[in-house]
C-alpha cells in the first residue's frame, strides 16, 4: 500500500508541478490581488528602545520587569488580533505594562540592533538568525539577557496571560512553561467535539499517506473557531482531502501507536514534540514529521501548509520557496489570496 501510496504521489506531483507553472502568453488579464493583511502599529508604551538589548535588559531589570521582545511584521494579520486582544484590551494590557518592558521588532526592518555581545545586525538579519519564520514571534529575556521562553504565532488572551505569569513570577527558575500551563489551565472551556473528517485509529504507523495529528483537550480556547473557521472551510476542504486525520485528547491515558511503532499515549506525544497550544497540528507524510503548527492559523496559510505535503513538493523544495513560488503562480492567475481571520460558519 505504502508504495501504491508513493507511486501515485509520484505521478500527482508531476502533474501539479506541471500545473503550477504560469502559461506563458495565457496569463489572467487581471493580477490577483493578497487581501487580509492589517497594518497595526503596537501602543505607544512599547518602549522607544535604542536596540541595544542588553542596556534594555538592564534597565527592565532595575525596576523589577523582564523584556518582552514582540517581532512583527507589516499587514501581519495573527500580530493585529493578538494586539488588539492582549494588548491593547484590559486586564492584559495593564499587565503587561506592569511586569514587561515590550520591544517592537520588524522582521523585515533595516534598523541596527546589538542583540548581544556577539550579535549586531539589522532587523531583518536578526530574524533570520533567530528562525523566526512566523509573526508575531515573542521572546522573553531574563536578567542575563538569555531567553526564558519563547511564542511563535498567536495566543489567546487566556493561554497568553499563563504565559506572562510564567515569567513575570520568575517560575522558570523551578519549572517548565509546558509544566506551569498543565497545572494551572482552565480544563473545562471546551468539549471534544466529533468531526467527520476525524478518523478513529489508534495506530499511526498503520496509515498509508499523509497524515494530520491534531491535539485538542479541554483548555483549548481556539478548538470551536478550528473546527468551524478553518476545518470547514472550503479551501481547506480540498487540499486536506488526502489526508487521513486523527484527533488526539491530551487528557486521554489511553495507549496509542506513534508513526514508528512505539506505544506511547496522547499527552506524551504532545510532550515530545513540545505542543503546548491546543488545538496543535502535526503533519507527516511516510512517517516523516513535515509540519507543525504550534499556533492558530488561518485557512490561507493552513491549506497551503497542508498541500505543501499533500502534493509532494516537500520533496523538491523547503516551504519558504514553495511559498513564494505559489503565492506569485496565484496571484499571475487572477485568484485573489485572503491571509484574513477565518469565517467561522454557523453549527448545524
Amino acid at each position: 500500500m505504502k508504495n501504491a501510496w508513493k507511486f501515485a504521489k509520484t505521478c500527482c506531483l508531476i502533474a501539479l508541478l506541471s500545473a503550477s507553472l504560469p502559461a506563458i502568453g495565457n496569463a489572467a488579464e487581471t493580477r490577483g490581488k493578497i487581501t487580509g493583511g492589517v497594518l497595526h502599529g503596537v501602543p505607544e508604551w512599547f518602549k522607544e528602545s535604542f536596540l541595544d538589548i542588553a542596556d534594555d535588559v538592564d534597565d527592565a531589570s532595575d525596576a523589577d520587569k523582564h523584556v518582552l521582545l514582540f517581532f512583527e511584521l507589516n499587514g501581519c494579520p495573527y500580530c493585529d488580533r493578538m494586539l488588539e486582544e492582549s494588548f491593547e484590551s484590559e486586564p492584559l494590557g495593564s499587565y503587561i505594562q506592569a511586569n514587561f518592558d515590550a520591544i517592537a521588532i520588524n522582521i523585515q526592518g533595516d534598523r541596527e540592533i546589538a542583540f548581544n555581545e556577539e550579535i549586531s545586525v539589522t532587523e531583518k538579519e536578526l530574524g533570520e538568525i533567530l528562525k523566526v519564520h512566523s509573526t508575531p514571534a515573542l521572546i522573553f529575556l531574563n536578567a542575563d539577557n538569555k531567553t526564558i521562553t519563547r511564542v511563535n504565532g498567536y495566543r489567546a488572551p487566556e493561554r497568553f496571560r499563563q504565559i506572562l505569569e510564567f515569567v513575570a513570577t520568575r517560575s522558570y527558575q523551578t519549572t517548565s512553561l509546558a509544566n506551569y500551563l498543565q497545572a494551572r489551565l482552565d480544563k473545562n472551556v471546551y468539549q471534544l467535539r466529533a468531526n467527520p473528517l476525524f478518523s478513529q485509529i489508534s495506530d499511526l504507523s498503520s496509515i498509508d499517506g499523509p497524515l494530520m495529528v491534531i491535539f485538542e483537550d479541554g483548555s483549548c480556547y481556539d478548538c470551536n473557531e478550528f473546527h468551524d473557521g478553518i476545518l470547514a472551510d472550503d479551501r481547506v476542504r480540498k487540499e486536506i482531502e488526502p489526508f487521513t486525520i486523527v484527533r488526539l485528547d491530551t487528557g486521554s491515558n489511553t495507549t496509542i501507536i506513534d508513526v514508528h511503532g512505539n506505544q506511547t499515549t496522547a499527552a506524551k506525544l504532545a510532550r515530545e514534540h513540545e505542543m503546548i497550544y491546543r488545538p496543535g497540528v502535526l503533519a507527516f507524510d511516510e512517517g516523516n514529521l513535515l509540519r507543525r503548527h504550534d499556533s492558530l492559523i488561518f485557512p490561507h496559510h493552513f491549506k497551503e501548509s497542508m498541500r505543501y505535503i499533500a502534493g509532494g513538493y516537500y520533496e523538491q523544495t523547503d516551504y519558504h520557496s514553495y511559498s513564494l513560488r505559489r503565492t506569485e503562480e496565484l496571484l499571475a492567475n487572477g485568484i485573489d489570496i485572503d491571509l484574513g481571520r477565518p469565517r467561522v460558519q454557523s453549527r448545524q
